[in-house]
């Protein structure tokens, strides 16, 4: 994407909604032009009626009129801030909503294919730049370039000559400028790029932190993060090295015109061509036009943090979900529940030879049990993901009571299906937010309802502050039982007609276990439930079981069926029997 094209995007999408805003920005900014021309300007009456004259009449009136425009510039350049720091707040805002709102209405492969990490870099520090690109640049283009057309104005006003020698700063300070602002674009990207990773390493450390301790890596850990950080800090000075490498340039610019000048205009007032109460009054409007030249010989710099930073958001906010959902699509109306899987291709990574899946065709029944079973990374949690159409599959259909779900809504399906995962995902929020969170309007009766059969009950009465009680980030204050109960009777209140079952008892203790698989119990009872099975007891109770390795059905039927048709499933079961 160009330059150009990503600012008119800036603009057209995020900046035009606030244009009366900016438009008074921009008469503030033109206040303040005004105000910083006037004060270089009263030099001249002040120097030659008060000093060079003597005429006492406008002793009160000029020193009057200086602090006005003192005054006037000051609180003109305030509101013009004010103002474009609401307006640039506001676009930080929408473009973290858009973002924000693309990854979480985004598929899974997209959310698997990068770190958070590198989500949150992008939607804090990058953002950032973009929102200093607004309140900083855009008020700074205005405000300098009008500032430096009033102070030329009263140059021009005093002595054409001087003006001349003058403006050649002009030039010389934007060429310095021009070649720092490339050079801080790259170092910006890379810096951006640096802050992501130290980001993703973050989240890393605070979610392994028992590993590392565990393992005794602390130290290990100190010198990669030591690392990070380190490199972050690099780029963070060099970005700031190359900022205030304009200050030696344009101080000595400054200080050679200012030489010229005076020895020129020494020359001048020596052959009376003029008047020193004009020099210094075109002296003080040369002074205060400093400050504009300099800030739009490097605005440059701060632009191309910006469009740096757009590069990265825009595509961010620009992906869009390879799940198709077509207008004609209608809600899917689920009765009996039966799901079939219809000659089934799919595999994760294009770029992979092999499929994850490999024609894959199954029946599930309405209203029963379906075990899948198989080795690690036979499939079976593929399986379960494509249900509820996490992924879509590359051929093939998948028909829920012979309703084709690539031809249904995919919020009237995942409407009709709830998952209980062994890993469970929990809110740092109360209990009963968490468990609120399938249905948002269920009442506090419905809720402790769906406490109940899930035993959640049982420890949550005993809690301080019961439904009301912080359970901390994905319910680090809870046990791995209490956490499953939760989860459970989350899916309870949803009161779906598919019931989607990663083996949630795989890692608790036989009390535990037995709580939970009552709970289960309840809330499968006479619905399609389809479980990636671990544990012996839920594959016997199975009324169907299925056998997947490596992408393809080695097996089905019953418990005894398989035993004698199936090598791979007897070979599975009698790894269950030993692990007894």
């Amino acid at each position: 994407m160009k330059k150009i094209d990503i600012l008119k995007r800036l603009y057209f999408e995020y900046t035009k909604k606030h244009i009366k805003k900016i438009s008074l920005s921009l008469f503030f900014a033109l206040l303040v032009a005004g105000s910083t021309s006037a004060i270089a300007y009263l030099l001249d009456p002040a120097i030659k009626k008060i000093f060079i004259e003597k005429d006492q009449t406008l002793i009160i009136i000029i020193p009057i009129c200086i602090v006005v425009a003192f005054a006037t510039k000051g609180l003109s350049l305030y509101l013009a801030k004010i103002l474009m720091i609401g307006v640039s707040e506001e676009v930080r805002k929408d473009l973290q909503c858009d973002m924000l709102g693309n990854l979480i209405s985004a598929d899974t492969k997209l959310i698997d294919g990068k770190h958070t990490g590198k989500f949150i870099s992008i939607l804090t520090n990058d953002v950032a730049h973009i929102t200093n690109l607004i309140s900083n640049a855009v008020l700074n283009l205005f405000k300098d370039s009008l500032t430096l057309i009033g102070l030329l104005t009263v140059m021009f006003f005093q002595n054409w000559q001087l003006s001349l020698i003058a403006i050649i700063m002009i030039p010389l300070a934007s060429l310095a400028a021009k070649t720092l602002g490339k050079r801080i674009g790259k170092v910006a990207t890379e810096q951006m790029l640096k802050a992501g990773i130290l980001n993703t390493y973050l989240i890393e450390l605070f979610k392994n932190h028992k590993l590392i301790k565990i393992f005794q890596q602390e130290k290990y850990e100190n010198t990669r993060a030591d690392k990070f950080i380190n490199d972050v800090k690099e780029k963070t000075k060099k970005i700031a090295t190359v900022f205030v490498r304009s200050s030696p340039i344009m101080e000595t610019l400054t200080g050679i015109m200012i030489a010229i000048l005076i020895f020129y205009s020494g020359k001048l007032v020596l052959k009376n061509e003029i008047e020193v109460n004009n020099f210094f009054s075109f002296l003080a409007a040369m002074m205060l036009a400093y400050q504009p030249v300099r800030s739009l010989a490097t605005m440059n710099i701060t632009i191309s943090q910006g469009l740096s930073a757009a590069m990265r958001i825009l595509p961010v906010i620009d992906e869009k979900s390879k799940l198709i959902e077509n207008n004609g699509d209608l809600e899917i109306k689920i009765n009996k529940g039966d799901i079939e899987f219809k000659n089934v291709f799919f595999k994760y990574d294009e770029e992979r030879e092999k499929n994850t899946l490999d024609s894959i065709s199954l029946k599930l029944s309405g209203g029963k049990m379906t075990s899948i079973v198989g080795h690690s990374g036979a499939g079976k949690s593929t399986i379960l993901n494509l249900i509820p159409r996490f992924y879509d599959i590359d051929s093939g259909d998948i028909k829920i009571d012979n309703q084709s779900i690539y031809k249904s809504t995919i919020n009237s399906l995942r409407k009709n299906i709830s998952l209980v995962s062994q890993d469970t995902t929990l809110f740092d929020d109360t209990i009963r937010s968490n468990i609120a969170y399938a249905n948002l309007n269920a009442t506090q009766e419905e809720i402790e309802e769906a406490a109940k059969h899930s035993y959640a009950d049982e420890f949550i009465e005993k809690l301080p502050n019961k439904y009301e009680t912080i359970i901390g980030e994905n319910g680090t204050r809870l046990s791995g039982g209490e956490k499953q109960r939760l989860s459970i009777a989350r899916a309870m209140l949803k009161k779906s007609q598919i019931i989607l079952l990663d083996e949630a008892t795989s890692s608790l203790d036989a009390e535990t276990e037995s709580k939970i698989q009552e709970a289960i119990n309840f809330l499968t009872k006479n619905r399609t439930t389809i479980v990636i099975a671990h544990r012996l007891s839920t594959i016997l109770s199975s009324d169907k079981i299925y056998v997947i390795d490596s992408g393809k059905i080695a097996g089905e039927g019953t418990h005894e069926e398989l035993l004698i048709n199936s090598t791979v499933y007897k070979s599975f079961y009698e790894k269950q029997i030993r692990k007894i």
